[in-house]
């Protein structure tokens, strides 16, 4: 708790902490906002991975169709309110296995459709068992044009590790490879209990050679909700990890397009939380605006019982103080490996300068960050520190949201 305290105190001016509160229904203010995205969560899988913390119930059919239904039904709360439809840049769909509902997919992204004009794509998370010709069909007749692929490691090793059983999921990606897709994102796990430097090298050389555009690397995190008592690698092997693939994908030629996901040159991006603005629907969907952050519960039994009674399923609420949001911007914009000046001002209201003029020739002088072209560039060593930074801000904050929220459909106040 320590390092992200103090960041917050010295960033927002303030010994104010983040305060999310219950509030009374109000509907988000995003009409006049540009660059909006949409993000939708679906909430069931298969089976129940024990190292992966998102929000996530095993399918059934019955309560799959329910919640369909109250998902089109918040989509339609929020939408109505709008006199015309919204331009927004993209929908990202994560879960959860999103998969496992492909067949309600075209009906529940058609309702997006009669609201929101969708600009640059749609992105669906997936399972690698669900890499099928059938599950295609029904993705690319939804629209769907980006997939992010749950493969966490090609070593069997790594896989036993992770709770996972042998699998060859070769096949799966070249189909994609084969499908036309825009953008075949590959998840990949770095820090996995008994991984070497060279199994991740050969994971990573593995998922471009069988077509992925992008390959995002994450590091395991023991969350403190799902710890099975194991232990993840130290912090020092996490460095040389992420410092092992920065320099290996620098010398293969692929682009580093945030501290964590490296790409083909001049290919699409797949990024679901770099974004400026955007609403989110479903059970622990987040809406980001900009004066406020929202979390809807996280209880679908909760979800569907508040939106079938014509209330939104919003269980948080954080109005930010003018610091407090142009913290998030930069937070998420160094992730991204870029902050731009003149976008933070038309985002926060105020120059980069004049808020964190200091800091940033700090971080110049201590090589973290360059400027170039009028914005200021992540080093390799400003991304070791961001990496650092980001997975104390993960177990002092968003672990303690989600913890809450699991266990409680629709708390009070949560302060961090």
């Amino acid at each position: 708790m320590l390092i992200p305290s103090i960041l917050r105190i010295l960033l927002t001016r303030s010994f104010q902490p983040f305060k999310f509160m219950d509030k009374p229904q109000v509907q988000p203010d995003f009409a006049v906002l540009q660059d909006l995205g949409l993000y939708l969560h679906i909430p069931f899988c298969r089976s129940l991975c024990s190292f992966c913390p998102y929000n996530k119930v095993l399918y059934n059919d019955y309560l799959a169709e329910q919640y369909k239904v109250a998902l089109i039904k918040e989509i339609v709360m929020v939408g109505s309110q709008l006199e015309k439809k919204k331009p927004i840049t993209s929908l990202y769909i994560g879960g959860g296995t999103p998969a496992l509902m492909a067949g309600s997919l075209k009906e529940i992204i058609d309702t997006i459709k009669r609201y929101f004009t969708i600009e640059q794509g749609i992105g669906v998370e997936l399972h690698p068992d669900d890499i099928n010709p059938q599950t295609i069909a029904l993705l690319q007749k939804a629209g769907v044009n980006m997939v992010s692929v749950g493969i966490q490691s090609f070593n069997q090793q790594c896989l036993s590790a992770l709770g996972r059983a042998k699998n060859d999921y070769s096949p799966a990606i070249e189909l994609l490879n084969q499908s036309g897709f825009a953008v075949i994102d590959i998840d990949l796990i770095f820090a996995i209990p008994g991984q070497t430097n060279q199994m991740l090298l050969n994971d990573i050389e593995t998922a471009f050679g069988l077509g992925a555009t992008q390959v995002s690397t994450y590091p395991f995190i023991e969350f403190s909700f799902n710890r099975k008592g194991g232990q993840t690698l130290p912090a020092h092997d996490k460095k040389l990890m992420l410092q092992a693939i920065a320099k290996h994908c620098e010398e293969s030629g692929w682009e580093r397009t945030s501290v964590w996901t490296f790409a083909r040159a001049k290919t699409v991006k797949y990024s679901s939380v770099t974004r400026d603005y955007f609403l989110g629907f479903g059970v622990s969907a987040t809406t980001l605006l900009e004066k406020e952050f929202r979390i809807n519960t996280f209880s679908i039994e909760a979800y569907i019982e508040r939106v079938h009674s014509d209330r939104l399923p919003t269980s948080l609420y954080l109005s930010f103080t003018r610091r407090q949001r142009a913290v998030y911007h930069l937070f998420w914009s160094a992730y991204a490996m870029k902050i731009d000046p003149t976008r933070f001002e038309a985002i926060v209201g105020h120059p980069l300068s004049e808020l964190f003029g200091f800091e940033l020739w700090i971080a110049q002088r201590l090589a973290l960050l360059y400027m170039k072209n009028g914005c200021f560039h992540l080093t390799t060593r400003g991304a070791m520190y961001y990496h650092y930074i980001e997975q104390a801000f993960t177990h002092a904050y968003i672990s303690k949201t989600w913890e809450i929220s699991r266990t409680t459909s629709f708390p009070q106040k949560i302060t961090l």
